[in-house]
């Protein structure tokens, strides 16, 4: 063959091993990001997920060394295989949520046999590709390209696959980018096909693209199959942002709003939530003016602030724009909050909570966070002791702060924690607790500048609401919310949350949920 064949049959390798390398680093990230949805706690399963992938690769490229022969045919096989499996990954996992309750040995599963096949694949192109370069180029060129295609898909898979095509579709995307490099080592180097195996390739050919091509066109229902087994009323909005799933059910004439699975809110009993949330730390500020909001991208808490004629501005800060604007635009949404976001008043700023307090210079006279419970480390930051110092130094001298706080009996730990964490911030605490029917004994902390602990509660157990339209609070509420009886989880036995060292969130998931 000529130098000009040789080298054209070289760069097709490499263009299926940049392909393969992109492919597969997104079957890492498809796992990795489907584990944390069903799973949860994103840290330990993104670093167990990617880890255990990574073995697996290890031991594809061992396995590989026992593939003496025919090694183009082999490698054909192996693309399509992977592509199999890449493109069912997220249906496999959606079809089992009805039925198995331990969906983790599935996932995992996946990710042994998925990283198993992409190991195989850069060993077996560097061999074949040996006919063509010497060891230094081909070695290096094989691992760069595949290491290029890596960086190429985490970039698709963070900017385009996530907030815009989902995770019902992308899986099939990439994995036609497998099923197509075969494709192209089949009609390019078809001479290369050893003749006995030409016609197992072919049905092996038209079977994948039959079960992907299957797969594909049932891919929606069996995946809205999969959620609907995970809620007990009927969905009637779903829609995954590039931050997390948004699903909302409705049952009867009540909706609730869930994110990434875990229940935010229930229209059957809001107000329990939102009334403590806002009411206490609204009177106890006398006469509040700027208000800010950490999370609430619902507006459910701006439609309870309003209430207060004293109030010029709102500043909401929420990550996720899909969610303020299900608060702005969705008219479930907007029949309940009242369309408070969108009131001129209300400043709406997506953008992560953390960052915003580093760079503000505006002072509050009420901070109010509304945040998810700290389950991960990426939440936990919202409720550490640096976080509450920043909000420290924004609030005005006889400014108040709220922050929801999980549950005080079944993660008690977690809960202690967060008044911990806000006196070690410099606050003075008062811990407030009441009962929501859809989420049970609920928490927040209201922590205040320049008093002491006796006096903000006293404060608060003297509050009256005659004058404003509540549907639950008043001042006998107020009694019991400020009362928990005796402490059966000693404060010395609970750190202080920080970012260098993120307590906070292992409390929370090792709190005594099996009870529940």
């Amino acid at each position: 063959m000529s130098a000009k064949g040789l080298s054209l049959q070289s760069n097709i390798l490499k263009i299926a091993i940049f392909a393969t390398g992109l492919s597969g680093i997104v079957a890492e990230y498809i796992l990795a990001t489907m584990a944390t949805y069903f799973i949860g706690d994103s840290v330990f399963q993104w670093t167990m997920i990617v880890s255990v992938m990574l073995f697996s690769m290890g031991i594809g490229s061992r396995a590989s060394q026992f593939v003496k022969s025919n090694l183009l045919d082999w490698f054909i096989i192996t693309e399509f295989t992977l592509s199999i499996f890449v493109c069912y990954s997220a249906l496999i996992i959606y079809t089992a949520v009805g039925f198995m309750e331990y969906r983790v040995v599935l996932i995992y599963a996946q990710a042994i046999i998925t990283g198993f096949l992409i190991g195989m694949e850069i060993p077996l192109v560097a061999r074949i590709n040996e006919s063509y370069e010497d060891l230094r180029e081909n070695i290096s060129n094989v691992m760069a390209l595949d290491y290029i295609g890596s960086l190429v898909g985490g970039v698709l898979f963070a900017f385009i696959c996530v907030p815009y095509i989902g995770l019902t579709y992308t899986p099939f995307i990439f994995g036609t980018v497998n099923f197509a490099v075969a494709l192209l080592m089949i009609w390019l180097l078809r001479k290369l096909v050893v003749l006995k195996f030409r016609k197992q390739i072919s049905f092996y050919l038209v079977f994948t693209a039959l079960v992907v091509g299957v797969g594909f066109y049932f891919a929606k229902p069996i995946t809205f199959y999969g959620e609907q087994k995970r809620y007990h009323d009927k969905i009637i909005f779903e829609q995954q942002s590039k931050y997390q799933k948004i699903v909302l059910t409705q049952w009867k004439n009540n909706y609730w709003l869930y994110l990434n699975g875990h229940q935010q809110l229930s229209t059957y009993d809001e107000w329990h939530y939102h009334e403590p949330l806002v009411h206490p730390v609204m009177k106890a500020a006398l006469h509040p003016q700027d208000i800010l909001i950490l999370g609430g991208g619902d507006g459910f808490a701006a439609r309870e602030i309003f209430k207060y004629p004293s109030v010029e501005s709102i500043t909401l800060v929420d990550l996720d724009k899909a969610v303020t604007d299900l608060g702005q635009k969705n008219e479930i949404f907007l029949s309940f909050n009242q369309g408070s976001l969108n009131d001129e008043r209300v400043s709406i700023i997506n953008q992560d909570g953390f960052t915003y307090m580093e760079g503000e210079e505006k002072y509050y006279d009420v901070i109010i966070i509304d945040l998810p419970d700290p389950r991960s480390v990426d939440i936990n930051r919202l409720y550490t002791k640096e976080f509450y110092e920043l909000c420290y130094k924004r609030l005005r001298p006889n400014g108040l702060l709220i922050t929801q706080s999980g549950c005080p009996y079944y993660a008690t730990k977690a809960f202690k924690c967060v008044t911990k964490t806000l006196k070690a911030a410099g606050f003075s605490v008062t811990p407030i607790h009441h009962q929501i029917l859809s989420l049970g004994e609920w928490g927040w902390n209201i922590a205040a500048k320049n008093t002491d602990d006796a006096t903000l509660k006293s404060r608060l157990r003297a509050l009256k609401f005659e004058d404003i339209e509540t549907q639950w609070i008043n001042a006998e509420a107020m009694l019991m919310m400020t009362s928990f009886g005796k402490d059966f989880v000693p404060a010395f036995d609970v750190e202080v949350n920080t970012i260098a060292h993120p307590i906070l969130y292992r409390y929370y998931l090792d709190g005594n949920w099996d009870v529940y």
